[in-house]
């Protein structure tokens, strides 16, 4: 059943909210468990549509997945297949990351193209040549990637791109390196925290990996690996999501048990634009509105976020002046702009750079969301637009954001998910 998010604005956001374990980094974790056939317990694991999915592709791959309470799994994976078809992957991009783990514990692997990947546009072409460095046979064949990793040996792999680092890529090749003899060098590894997360997970199942957080990354192959326990790290878009919707409603909010230094570049743009921002080791406290115009440029870790990219566009919503916002992950990200204009936005786009005109009157309007953080922008709006908004698509939000709207509403927001069927009459998507 397709279901909608009614939002009315005007409410500020208030209150304290405890930061969630990281989507980007459980992805990739989940996918490590297979590295090894002892148990991984995993705490903080927020639920997600994309986690549910990983995980149903790990119970298809031959692993005993159980949840003995919220936020804890446990991944036993003692016998696994090395082919994952295209019914489970094609759901979401980041399934592409179990690439790695199955190279790297079978030595083979045979996985469909994820959902939405175009060789050469997309990062994938990384992955598969920096497998190919290792010494890995890598065929694609009817929108099916085989990859022999029988004469894999550690080497030196660049894993930059034109758009930067890629985070799965590195991921990917981590991986597979931490069982494969001799010694890797990651050049230009990507240095998002999730990386590291990542990586602190695999020492502690006894590989040997040191750098990350550095754009050189070492990994000397080990013979097994062995099951551990870990936390995972807290999600940095989903707090630096709710500091916007803080922000746009003039509210006071306080995230907890997150990281501020996974988040510097961002709380520095929201200072200059004029908000007030106090963090102590975990907590991060937005207050305040925005007053002044900014320039906004995208760039891997520990620049701007793409992934806050929309969030914040809504936010200079409010602002007086011309702000721009240039791309420099994905040039095209601007879906949201269309809809942001029906609610009364005014954003003009040339290439890879938006520009948004604010301080123009924000009035509610039936919106449809084309992606993950898309969504999460245009409820942002709606929170500080007059009238009633309707969100549609909903099932983008929920890849990547647990209980948003419960969650919103809790700190003082108007908004509720209903069916499809609630929406006023010509409305809904048919």
């Amino acid at each position: 059943m397709l279901e909608v998010a009614r939002i009315r604005g005007g409410n500020p956001i208030k209150g304290s909210l405890r930061a969630s374990g990281s989507k980007n980094s459980a992805l990739p974790i989940l996918a490590a468990a297979l590295l090894t056939h002892e148990t991984v317990t995993l705490h903080n694991v927020p639920n997600l549509s994309d986690v549910r999915f990983m995980v149903e592709i790990l119970k298809h791959q031959g692993a005993k997945i159980e949840n003995p309470k919220k936020g804890t799994w446990t991944i036993t994976a003692e016998e696994i297949t090395h082919r994952t078809p295209y019914d489970l992957v094609r759901k979401m991009r980041a399934s592409v990351c179990l690439l790695g783990a199955l190279v790297g514990r079978l030595r083979q692997a045979e996985m469909a193209l994820p959902g939405g990947c175009i060789i050469g546009i997309r990062p994938i072409d990384l992955h598969l040549k920096g497998l190919e460095t290792l010494n890995c046979i890598v065929e694609v064949e009817s929108g099916v990637i085989k990859v022999n990793a029988e004469q894999a040996r550690g080497e030196n792999v660049f894993m930059g791109g034109p758009m930067g680092s890629t985070v799965t890529g590195t991921a990917n090749i981590i991986m597979a390196a931490t069982l494969t003899p001799g010694l890797t060098r990651i050049e230009s590894a990507a240095l998002e925290p999730e990386i590291s997360d990542l990586c602190s997970l695999l020492n502690k199942m006894g590989a040997k990996i040191s750098g990350h957080g550095t754009p050189l990354i070492t990994i000397e192959g080990v013979e097994k690996l062995h099951g551990c326990e870990h936390t995972i790290i807290s999600d940095r878009i989903e707090t630096g999501t709710y500091l916007v919707a803080a922000a746009i409603t003039g509210g006071d909010l306080t995230v907890t048990h997150c990281n501020p230094q996974h988040l510097t570049a961002f709380l520095e743009k929201l200072k200059e634009v004029g908000v007030n921002i106090e963090t102590s080791e975990d907590t991060i406290r937005a207050f305040g509105q925005p007053t002044q115009a900014v320039e906004i440029i995208t760039e891997p870790y520990p620049g701007f976020p793409t992934d806050l990219q929309a969030q914040f566009m809504a936010l200079q919503l409010k602002v007086p002046g011309r702000s721009t916002f240039t791309e420099k992950i994905y040039p095209s990200r601007f879906m949201h702009a269309a809809e942001l204009q029906r609610m009364g936005a005014e954003i003009a786009i040339e290439g890879s750079t938006a520009a948004v005109y604010g301080d123009r009157p924000l009035s509610g309007a039936p919106v449809m969301a084309s992606d993950l953080r898309a969504s999460a922008a245009l409820i942002l709006a709606a929170l500080a637009a007059t009238g009633e908004t309707w969100v549609q698509r909903l099932y983008h939000l929920d890849r990547g954001y647990e209980q948003f709207e419960e969650r919103l509403r809790n700190l003082g927001a108007d908004i509720e998910r209903l069916p499809s069927s609630a929406m006023p009459k010509g409305f809904a998507e048919e």
